[in-house]
């Protein structure tokens, strides 16, 4: 089999908060779970039957990043789609739609964790914050990145 999945490192895995199953008349499908990783987004989807056809979803997260399929793979009811980019630093949400219908309507949202930020501290273990914004050099002040509310 070939290798589909992205290169990098795995970040996180995103589970639906609830049911993700969707009807159409084209297709029948339920996601199960969202990969992020370093260089793309691998999305696991039940399909409703062996051989059925490949489900046309779209991803969309707040911030209006075009994500693009890159490639596929289906083994027995399972699918596998791999889109690219990876989410962009501070996504709150991501949402899968289905594509085969006219609206391209969601099928479930997940709520994106905040991501590790790179460890900008140097060989000694102190971290020059003077520079970042409304920092300071207080012992025990870590810069992180902010989010904005939901």
């Amino acid at each position: 089999m070939r290798e589909i999945i992205p290169s990098g490192t795995l970040l996180g895995m995103l589970l639906p908060p609830t049911y993700g199953r969707h009807i159409t008349d084209a297709t029948a499908f339920t996601v199960l779970s969202v990969e992020i990783w370093a260089t793309g987004l691998v999305v696991t989807i039940q399909m409703a039957a062996d051989g059925g056809p490949q489900p046309r979803i779209i991803l969309q997260d707040h911030f209006g990043t075009e994500y693009t399929l890159q490639d596929s793979a289906t083994l027995g009811s399972r699918n596998l789609q791999v889109f690219t980019p990876s989410v962009p630093p501070g996504t709150r949400s991501l949402t899968i739609r289905s594509a085969d219908d006219a609206g391209a309507r969601p099928v479930v949202t997940f709520a994106v964790p905040l991501m590790a930020v790179p460890d900008t501290r140097d060989d000694a273990g102190t971290a020059d914050v003077s520079d970042a914004p409304g920092g300071s050099s207080d012992e025990g002040y870590t810069p992180q990145e902010l989010r904005r509310p939901a």
